[in-house]
């Protein structure tokens, strides 16, 4: 029997939780993984601290997506981050 399951550019953690800036732990790793992978230009630090540079690439993602702006990561932007992360090119 063959695995199907799609491999996940990023594999820090499967949790979702909604994070924003002040926030810190794996989430965050898997999100700057995620931006970095659906961003071009500077890349993150994958550090697990969501700070200022972070909140600026998450708002620049959401901006592109054309999703809800906040700087939050919640179900809409994983969904999005997850999707784009793991498909060919970049969302911008």
């Amino acid at each position: 029997m063959t695995d199907t399951q799609p491999t996940q550019i990023c594999n820090f953690t499967e949790a979702r939780p909604t994070i924003k800036q002040g926030a810190s732990g794996d989430a965050v790793k898997q999100a700057q993984c995620y931006l970095n992978s659906s961003l071009t230009g500077d890349k993150l630090l994958v550090d697990g601290e969501f700070g200022p540079i972070t909140d600026a690439a998450t708002r620049r993602f959401q901006v592109c997506a054309k999703i809800t702006v906040d700087g939050i990561i919640g179900a809409q932007t994983w969904s999005f981050l997850t999707f784009w992360s793991n498909s060919p090119g970049f969302a911008c």
